[in-house]
């Protein structure tokens, strides 16, 4: 197969690859006139979700008394979880779809434009994109995310909930009576943010399904290549698209945790192994996708080292040749592009040594661990007060 072979014309020489731009969500959303082909209007989906979440929590709770004041241990205003919840982490949440589809879709065309994807090849592509864009599409399949909704995630509230009064739910003997906010949050507000986190999910999987069909194909990887990952190091970087959902999730935990310090008295150290679990695992649902291309890169390693070699071998018998058995000066040595070339064939073998087996390196993963720890900064201030958090970065850094 000649991957230098010209590309042909047609609609995979930029293919049409989006996690977000589609779904029955997004034609919902169009038709209400709250985004537009290229999911403008991101302000306005959300402010109308903070008008369906949050707006109505606090009226409810202004009218039943439960909004603030010592009526109940936890009133609305000062509940964090919830604030967390329905004004930081739902609209990152809206606001990651521009980002996801702005990062993701240059990437899907690289393996075009880098040529890792043979012409020979490209139907095979674009039919992995078409099996992709049709699980995004599949109405069956958000009909399933509103069920397990509205049945898993009603358990779990009822699990995570605190035994204490709050604006949400009053204690009534052995039960938690809800007040009209708490049947609000039930019934619209938490299934409604429970549903977008859970549709960000499914779209991770996506992502794996759609590199997992790329990964079985005939690819042009080159060992050589300064990325160390045969030329798929732009989809390390590509991970940082899904920064935003990342962050939006650390913020709900740590939401949750700051309601069990403030209201349940604990500390902060009393998750420390949960918000390490949290990292960790969040960081390796991100790059697991990557790694699909493992069995490929390693294939491509093999193959490189063995070429690499044959061409040291037969331009190292060349050199000797030449240059120890031919006698040239020394002032022929200095001034020969030989000697460059031969360290420049070390260079690349050094290279192929050095290939990776998954695209992405410590770099990212640092990237990654670190975006997504954020969110849980601000809980420090349960143990230190802003001070002293000012102190030691002063003693830090001088």
């Amino acid at each position: 197969m000649n991957s230098n072979a010209p590309i042909p014309s047609s609609s995979t020489d930029r293919p049409d690859f989006s996690l977000v731009l589609g779904g029955p969500l997004f034609q919902l959303f169009r038709r209400a006139h709250l985004t537009g082909d290229a999911l403008e209007m991101s302000n306005r989906r959300v402010i109308i979700a903070a008008s369906i979440t949050w707006v109505p929590l606090l009226l409810l709770s202004l009218l039943s008394g439960h909004a603030f004041g010592d009526s109940v241990a936890i009133p609305f205003l000062q509940d964090v979880e919830a604030h967390v919840r329905f004004l930081i982490a739902l609209p990152i949440l809206i606001a990651a779809e521009l980002i996801v589809h702005r990062r993701l879709s240059p990437a899907v065309r690289q393996f075009v434009e880098r040529r890792i994807v043979i012409p020979e090849e490209l139907p095979k592509f674009q039919q992995a994109i078409d099996s992709t864009m049709r699980l995004r599409n599949s109405v069956w399949i958000e009909l399933a995310l509103i069920a397990v909704v509205y049945g898993v995630g009603m358990w779990m509230r009822d699990q995570l909930a605190l035994d204490k009064a709050s604006w949400y739910a009053i204690p009534d003997g052995k039960v938690m009576r809800l007040t009209p906010a708490g049947y609000w949050q039930m019934l619209v507000s938490a299934p409604i943010f429970q549903f977008i986190l859970l549709r960000w999910y499914f779209r991770f999987f996506l992502w794996f399904w759609f590199l997992f069909r790329v990964s079985r194909l005939n690819l042009h990887l080159i060992p050589i290549h300064t990325d160390r990952t045969g030329g798929l190091g732009f989809l390390g970087a590509s991970t940082m698209a899904f920064a935003p959902v990342l962050i939006a999730q650390g913020a709900v935990l740590a939401g949750l945790i700051a309601s069990r310090i403030f209201y349940a008295g604990q500390t902060l150290t009393n998750f420390k192994v949960q918000v390490v679990s949290f990292v960790g695992f969040f960081v390796i649902a991100t790059l697991i996708p990557l790694t699909v291309f493992a069995p490929r890169l390693a294939e491509s390693k093999r193959a490189g080292r063995g070429d690499a070699g044959r061409l040291a071998s037969r331009y190292g018998r060349l050199f000797e040749e030449k240059w120890f058995r031919g006698g040239a000066s020394d002032d022929e040595l200095l001034g020969s592009g030989d000697i460059q070339s031969l360290a420049d064939l070390g260079n690349s073998m050094a290279v192929v040594q050095e290939m990776r087996l998954v695209p992405f390196g410590w770099r990212d993963v640092t990237r990654l661990v670190t975006i997504t720890a954020v969110p849980f900064l601000p809980l420090l201030l349960t143990i230190f007060s802003l001070e002293d958090v000012a102190t030691y970065l002063i003693k830090a850094i001088f």
